[in-house]
């Protein structure tokens, strides 16, 4: 098995010609590629039939299967030269011939849902949490299962983590990356309290990583190479509120090769964040790790790590720059009322509860994606929105501390549909290229669009109206109904 590592696509724009007229946002084509470059394309981001089009994977962990409620299921929607949609749909679940399990009341299967090239094939592969799986006599233990990409869509798959005790919750958060360092890809797992990973996932082989109060809450995770040694480390973000005690953390863990085991090598105390990304957001070459809707939990205040109290009003992002070993600790701080940034900052905007990252302009800095899933549009509460920040030579913020930004929402000029209270627009965010153009997508979900049926939208990398804005809804794809609301949408494959 290999790692394919991860590569920066510098040539994303998003949305239609008249939305980016009206912010003076210039988003630029493609620059042409270096030619020192290696000519050997990196693999599709989630191309699981390997026609060159990124895949687009949702997880529905409240959907009914055989009148199991909550049983859980993937919905995946093949891309295409017309986006996602247009060419073919899979619905996986425990039922589905390949994957091992049963359809089980409460399974939450869905609930997390990554990508990765696992094996050694040019198929990407799917690795699905189902934190309420009953593993023998223990209930909710929770599982995860990979399922592997093939030409004609996914072929065999085996199960990755089964839960050791009841309520461990296996599969609540998930991300893959070469941790270890020997070109296979190694998964870490979050569960109730604790985070563990899997060196070998062709078995359900798991060791600790780390194990803390978390409060019943999943963790927040990704993966970044924050020291510049060439592989990546995790970040975990969690906080606990009075169970026993409040605190609050983002940390990073580094495997330590000599002690075959994972070590903490940076904390943010009484930090908590609920959505985490890494870019290079001032083009220094080093990775940056954003902080979204970060905000002070514990109960003293001695580090101020998500800035002042202010800017965390209705959402705040924090910045921690790279700095070659480890992050710096000062970074930069924004929110809705931070100059350049369209809105104003309300208390339950939930600005930046998701976040994304990809060079939109193709100037070698990356830019930042944020949701505010809470924002209201007009007179509706909680219709949500999107705002790319443009990353420059000081970091996502200039020099006078102002952004570069435009926002998205369903009331914006070519995109579908109307902002309606509780869309949640903006609630999950992924980019890939779904299109087969060479540059990343914007996928945007609304899980409570349409009396919380769902929906995702995707934005395609073009200045012009030749692709126009797309979305995929339950009903557009014929998903059976469900005795809970499916809200589609809600989990994006990373």
């Amino acid at each position: 098995m290999r790692t394919r590592t991860r590569t920066r696509s510098r040539t994303l724009a998003l949305a239609a010609a008249t939305a980016l007229a009206a912010t003076g946002l210039t988003l630029p084509l493609a620059a042409t590629a270096n030619a020192s470059e290696p000519t050997e394309p990196a693999p599709v981001k989630s191309d699981f039939d390997g026609d060159g089009y990124a895949d687009l994977a949702v997880g529905v962990p409240s959907g009914t299967v055989d009148g199991k409620a909550k049983a859980g299921y993937v919905s995946v929607v093949f891309g295409g030269e017309g986006g996602p949609g247009s060419s073919n749909v899979r619905r996986i679940t425990q039922a589905t011939v390949e994957v091992p399990g049963t359809p089980e009341t409460g399974d939450r299967f869905g609930s997390a849902v990554t990508t990765a090239y696992i094996d050694d094939d040019r198929y990407a592969d799917l690795v699905i949490g189902a934190p309420g799986e009953d593993i023998d006599a223990k209930a909710d233990a929770g599982s995860v299962t990979v399922l592997y990409g093939t030409g004609d869509g996914f072929a065999t798959a085996n199960t990755a983590a089964r839960g050791d005790a009841a309520g461990a919750a296996y599969g609540n958060a998930l991300v893959a990356a070469d941790f270890t360092g020997d070109t296979d890809v190694d998964l870490a797992i979050g569960g109730k309290d604790k985070v563990v990973y899997n060196a070998h996932p062709l078995v359900a082989t798991t060791q600790p990583l780390m194990g803390t109060h978390m409060g019943g809450r999943a963790p927040v995770l990704t993966t970044g190479d924050f020291n510049s040694d060439g592989r990546p480390e995790l970040a975990v973000a969690y906080y606990t509120q009075n169970q026993p005690y409040t605190q609050s953390h983002v940390q990073l863990f580094r495997y330590m090769k000599d002690e075959y085991r994972f070590g903490l090598t940076w904390s943010s105390d009484n930090s908590a964040a609920n959505a985490l990304a890494v870019g290079d957001f001032n083009g220094d070459g080093l990775d940056d790790l954003a902080l979204g809707n970060c905000r002070e939990i514990a109960d003293e205040n001695i580090d101020d790590p998500c800035g002042p109290e202010e800017i965390a009003k209705g959402g705040g992002i924090h910045i921690h720059y790279g700095g070659g070993d480890e992050p710096v600790w000062k970074g930069q701080t924004l929110n809705q009322d931070t100059p350049g940034v369209p809105g104003v900052a309300e208390k339950g905007d939930d600005f930046g509860n998701a976040l994304a990252v990809a060079d939109i302009d193709g100037d070698g800095k990356d830019d930042l994606i944020a949701g505010a899933p809470g924002e209201a549009i007009g007179s509706a509460a909680r219709a949500g929105s999107v705002t790319v920040l443009k990353g420059g030579a000081q970091g996502i913020l200039n020099a006078e501390g102002a952004a570069s930004a435009v926002a998205y929402q369903q009331n914006s000029p070519g995109i579908p549909g109307t902002a309606e209270a509780g869309d949640a627009f903006g609630t999950a965010l992924d980019t890939a290229d779904h299109n087969g153009d060479g540059r990343p997508d914007l996928s945007v979900g609304a899980p409570g669009e349409n009396k919380a049926a769902g929906g995702v939208w995707n934005l395609p990398s073009v200045t012009t109206d030749d692709s126009p804005v797309t979305a995929v809804t339950p009903n557009s794809l014929g998903l059976p109904a469900s005795s809970d609301a499916l809200a589609y949408g809600s989990v994006l494959a990373r």
